[in-house]
C-alpha cells in the first residue's frame, strides 16, 4: 500500500509501518486558512473559546475494533462485542465506550457532501448502532480523519468540519478519533501549523455540535520522531483541543507474530512512561489499546500491559474478541483494584523512579493517600526486583502494608518495597499504605 505524503501512525492492514508523533506548543501566528477552511464555517457557529470542555474527567475506557479486526469491522461484529461487554461484566466494570474505526464508511460521500457509511458493513447505518449501544448502556464513539482521507482511503473531514460534526451528533456519537493520515501540506505554513489548524478546525466543530463529545487526537503520533521539543509543544496543544491524545505508533495487530505483540507493547509503554510531565487530570497520554484476550500473549504479558497502562493513567480500551476472551483474560482486563488504580481520582500518571535494561518501577500516588508501585520485568528469566520507600516517594522512617493487587497477597514492609521472583514479562503492583 502506498505511503502518503506525511507519516502515518502504521494503519496499513498489510502490516504494521508506524510512523508516530511528536511535540506540543502554542503559536502565536494563526493557522493557515487557505488551503484548509471549512466551508461549514459560514453556518455561523463562532469558534469556541477556551480549552475544549473536560468531558473525560477519568482516563476513557471501552472497546475499539481496530488491533483486532482491522477493516474486517460491520454492523454484526461492533454489536456482537457490545452485547459481550455487558454480558461479561466488563460494562459495569467501566469498559463502556464502543467505538468503530476506519473503515466504516463507503469510499465517496454522498450528494450533499455528506459521510455515507458502508451499505454492505452497515446496512441499517450509524445511527442505529449510536441506538442499539446507547440501549445497552453503552456510548457510541466513531473514527475520522482530519486530512483528505483517512489512513485507509475513506473520505477524510478536511473541508467538511462542521458538516461532520452534526452529523455525528445527529448519530448520537459520544466520542471521536481523529486520525492525521493524508494531511496535505500547506504552501508557507509548518507541518506543526498544518496540523494544529486542522485538529483545531475538527475541535470547534464538534463543540458546536450541540452535543457533548469525548475528542480523541492522533496529531502528537505524527511528531514522534521530529525531535523530543516539538513533539512535546503538539501535545501541549493536544490537550487544549481535546481529552485525549495519541503520543506514538500503533500497538500491533492481531495478525503480528507473538514476539512482535509484547514488543509493541514494551515500546509504546516506555514513549509513554516518560510523557508524565505533559499529562494532566482530564487530560489523558494514550498509549493505544489493551491487547489482553489476543492470541499469543501469556498471561504474565496481558497482566503487565493492564498494570502499567494503568500506573500511566492511560485509557483501557480493548481491543479483542470480547465474546471469545478466556478466563484469564477476562479477569485481567476486569481486575477491579488494578481499574481503580487507573481511574483514580486524582488523575497522576505515575513515574519511573527507578530502571535498567530490563526493568522498572514506577510510582504514583493515589487520592486516598496510599501509593501504587510497580515492579516491571521486561527480560527473559525471573527476578527481584525492589526500590527503596523513599524512591517510591514514601516515607523512609515508616512501615507499610503492600496489597498485591493481581494475587490479592498481602505483606509487611518496614523499608524497601520488595517483589520475589517476578517472572519474565511479568510485572507485581503492589498498592502501598503506611501501616501508621
Amino acid at each position: 500500500m502506498s505511503r502518503p505524503s506525511v507519516p502515518r501512525i502504521g494503519r496499513t492492514v498489510a502490516g504494521l509501518t508506524a510512523v508516530a508523533a511528536c511535540s506540543a506548543g502554542l503559536l502565536a501566528a494563526p493557522a493557515p486558512a487557505s488551503a484548509t477552511a471549512d466551508p461549514g464555517r459560514a453556518s455561523g457557529a463562532a469558534p469556541a473559546a477556551g480549552p475544549y470542555p473536560n468531558l473525560a474527567p477519568t482516563p476513557p475506557m471501552g472497546w475499539n475494533n481496530w488491533s483486532y479486526y482491522t477493516c474486517h469491522v460491520d454492523e454484526k461484529v461492533v454489536l456482537d462485542n457490545a452485547r459481550a461487554l455487558v454480558r461479561s461484566g466488563l460494562a459495569h466494570q467501566g469498559y463502556r465506550t464502543v467505538t468503530v474505526d476506519d473503515c466504516w464508511m463507503a469510499r465517496q460521500r454522498g450528494p450533499k457532501g455528506e459521510l455515507l457509511p458502508d451499505p454492505v458493513k452497515f446496512p441499517h447505518g450509524m445511527a442505529y448502532i449510536g441506538q442499539q449501544l446507547h440501549a445497552l448502556g453503552l456510548k457510541f464513539g466513531i473514527y475520522e480523519d482530519v486530512g483528505t482521507l483517512t489512513c485507509e482511503k475513506y473520505p477524510g473531514s478536511l473541508g467538511h468540519f462542521a458538516q461532520d460534526a452534526k452529523l455525528f451528533a445527529s448519530w448520537q456519537v459520544d466520542y471521536v478519533k481523529a486520525d492525521g493520515c493524508n494531511v496535505p501540506t500547506t504552501p508557507g505554513h509548518s507541518k506543526e501549523e498544518t496540523y494544529r489548524d486542522l485538529y483545531g478546525q475538527m475541535s470547534r466543530a464538534l463543540r458546536a455540535s450541540g452535543r457533548p463529545i469525548t475528542f480523541s487526537l492522533s496529531a502528537p503520533a505524527y511528531f514522534q520522531f521530529d525531535g523530543d521539543s516539538l513533539w512535546h509543544r503538539v501535545i501541549g496543544w493536544s490537550s487544549e483541543l481535546g481529552n485525549l491524545w495519541r503520543g506514538g505508533r500503533d500497538v500491533a495487530l492481531q495478525q503480528s507474530t507473538p514476539a512482535a505483540k509484547w514488543s509493541s507493547i514494551v515500546y509504546n509503554f516506555h514513549y509513554n512512561a516518560n510523557l508524565a510531565d505533559l499529562q494532566r487530570p482530564g487530560r489523558w497520554n494514550d498509549p493505544d489499546f489493551l491487547l489482553a484476550g489476543d492470541s499469543g500473549l501469556s498471561r504474565d504479558e496481558m497482566q503487565s500491559q493492564m498494570s502499567l497502562w494503568a500506573m500511566m493513567a492511560a485509557p483501557l480500551i480493548s481491543s479483542t474478541d470480547i465474546g471469545k476472551l478466556s478466563p484469564e483474560a477476562r479477569a485481567v482486563l476486569g481486575n477491579a483494584h488494578v481499574i481503580a488504580v487507573d481511574q483514580d481520582a486524582l488523575g497522576i500518571q505515575g513515574r519511573i523512579v527507578a530502571q535498567d535494561d530490563h526493568s522498572a518501577v514506577l510510582a504514583r500516588p493515589l487520592r486516598n493517600g496510599d501509593r501504587a508501585v510497580a515492579l516491571f520485568n521486561s527480560g527473559d528469566a525471573p527476578r527481584t526486583l525492589s526500590v527503596t520507600a523513599g524512591a517510591a516517594g514514601l516515607p523512609e522512617a515508616s512501615s507499610y502494608r503492600l496489597h498485591d493487587l493481581v494475587t490479592g497477597h498481602r505483606k509487611h514492609s518496614d523499608g524497601d518495597i520488595v517483589a520475589s521472583d517476578v517472572p519474565a514479562h511479568g510485572t507485581v503492583l503492589y498498592r502501598v499504605t503506611p501501616a501508621d
